[in-house]
């Protein structure tokens, strides 16, 4: 298994403090621009095409993602979540 695919979080504008703050949302930047997050360059990394579901997001509810290191990996600004 190959980490071949590009991965960024998606992050939301928060009024309130003037920051993006993280969705707790991973994904390809193609889904993150269609869906209307911000993209955290900081967060880019990479994992198997395999863990990409259908909407182009990290399934984070497999079992083989919750074993490996992304699942574990909070992007910059996740202490705000």
């Amino acid at each position: 298994m190959k980490n071949d695919t590009a991965v960024f979080a998606a992050m939301r504008f928060d009024p309130e403090s003037g920051r993006n703050i993280w969705t707790g949302l991973r994904g390809t930047r193609e889904a993150l621009q269609r869906d209307g997050f911000c993209i955290d360059p900081i967060s880019m990394d990479f994992c198997p095409h395999e863990w990409i579901d259908s909407k182009g997001y990290v399934d984070l509810d497999l079992d083989l993602a919750r074993t490996m290191p992304l699942a574990d990996i909070l992007p910059h600004g996740a202490d705000e979540l």
